[in-house]
């Protein structure tokens, strides 16, 4: 058997090494259009903090180690159409010649691209003028190329979500002055504003000017100095600095599955079922380029990393003849942002609302650990909750990098997934020492709050 999987990040990487781990005698092909297999993108904004230094370290395994596994790498490849019927793949080669790649099954990962979101100029300034998307390695070496040669003081940031915000930390800590510009009324849209005020709190404490209400419509350069142009509460805005990053989303890579006759759905992502077939004979597909199986939403489009690598996992299986079924995302995220890490899992009260369920919110504020115990931080957590069957739905937190706020998020992440209730949480038998919790966690401390203060409505009402 001959499986070709299109795509060298989470999902293709995923599918390869899946199917050589349970069958070493299946002949895997990787196709993959860049010469960096399994590097991590999220990665990146930590490289540019020289956090993690050299640029080779974001490999989470280098080329070597996945020729080891027996997966044949085509780097610099392009795959340009599929012929269902033939059970071939067209790829073109860096140099422009195009050949064919048998196959038995095929699974494609082709991911997403950045989005532009409509804005005017962004076709006509690239990064030779300062103006950078980041999404790939490619953009990576283009942006440093340009901290390197031009040494810039100001940069404007357009987006203020995960890749934003690390960004703003990251060029702040590089001596630029940053300038964040967020559409919506506060920074990290996936938090309720509340719970983002804290992180845009952190971003002016540390020196970045955070614009939030603001639509970018436009940039613009002349004599070398960007200018980033829109409307903000209102009313026209402009700002200029000496480089423009634009980080405001993604949007599927659907065409090559597209043509090939597959079908499109939430988000403009191409449909998989929760086996991740297409619906195309012997064609798989997974990650940021298909919708996504949520647990408590149904189909919709998450494009996550987490998410990716457990879907190509599931294809890869399937593709050499197993039965795995995507088990379904939470959109279970984190985020640091300076000294402050911001998480979130399960559903928002609107999104729930909008899902038939009848939320209740309430935000509730715990120590860390028993205060008694120096150092001890307060952990914001807001949970939501269905007020007619008591099922927990969501949990949003915001505290300090030493607050194990991704480890408690996980805690809620494991709940949501085995349909816990919120009281259910009190059950839980969680660790407890003085120096690192307290006999109810602030987990439990966040949903016994949630409980009282939804016996308190009920009463009122």
């Amino acid at each position: 058997m001959h499986l070709v999987a299109i795509g060298g990040s989470d999902a293709g990487i995923s599918t390869a090494l899946r199917a050589r781990e349970l069958d070493p005698s299946v002949d895997v092909t990787v196709v993959v259009a860049d010469a960096y297999p399994n590097f991590s993108i999220c990665g990146i904004p930590y490289y540019f903090s020289r956090e993690v230094q050299p640029w080779q370290s974001l490999a989470h395994r280098t080329h070597a180690d996945l020729e080891a596994t027996g997966m044949n790498l085509r780097l610099d490849t392009l795959a340009t159409s599929i012929n269902v019927d033939g059970r071939t793949l067209t790829v073109r080669d860096a140099a422009g010649t195009e050949s064919t790649i048998a196959y038995d099954e095929l699974m494609v990962g082709t991911g997403a691209s950045p989005s532009t979101a409509g804005i005017a100029g962004l076709d006509q300034l690239g990064p030779d003028d300062g103006v950078h998307l980041l999404h790939s390695m490619g953009d990576t070496f283009a942006l440093e190329r340009y901290l390197d040669e031009h040494q810039p003081e100001t940069a404007i940031i357009v987006g203020a979500g995960y890749v934003g915000l690390e960004m703003a930390e990251a060029l702040t800590v590089r001596g630029l002055h940053v300038t964040q510009l967020q559409r919506g009324p506060e920074v990290l849209s996936t938090l309720d504003p509340e719970l983002g005020s804290l992180v845009r709190e952190e971003l002016t404490r540390h020196g970045v000017d955070v614009l939030t209400g603001t639509r970018v419509e436009a940039v613009t350069r002349d004599a070398g100095r960007l200018t980033v142009t829109g409307i903000r509460d209102g009313d026209t805005f402009s700002r200029s600095a000496d480089l423009v990053l634009v980080v405001v989303g993604v949007r599927p890579n659907t065409s090559l599955l597209t043509a090939a006759g597959a079908a499109t759905g939430a988000g403009g992502a191409v449909v998989v079922d929760e086996h991740m077939r297409t619906g195309l004979p012997n064609v798989w597909a997974a990650g940021d380029g298909v919708v996504t199986h949520h647990r408590l939403l149904g189909v919709t489009y998450l494009p996550l990393g987490t998410t990716s690598h457990k879907q190509g996992r599931v294809a890869g299986e399937n593709a050499i003849g197993g039965n795995a079924r995507f088990a379904g995302s939470l959109g279970t995220q984190v985020v640091k942002v300076f000294d402050v890490v911001a998480a979130r899992t399960g559903l928002r009260d609107h999104e729930a609302a909008a899902a038939d369920y009848a939320p209740h919110s309430y935000t509730a504020i715990a120590d860390d650990h028993k205060r008694y115990y120096p150092g001890a931080t307060p952990i914001s957590i807001r949970i939501t909750g269905d007020t007619r069957d008591g099922r927990l739905l969501g949990a949003q937190l915001v505290g300090t990098r030493g607050a194990e706020i991704s480890k408690r998020v996980d805690t809620y992440a494991t709940a949501l997934h085995h349909g816990m209730t919120v009281a259910g949480m009190s059950d839980l038998d969680l660790s407890y020492t003085p120096p690192l919790g307290s006999p109810w966690d602030a987990v439990q401390m966040a949903t016994q709050a949630w409980e009282r203060d939804a016996r308190s409505m009920t009463a009122a009402i």
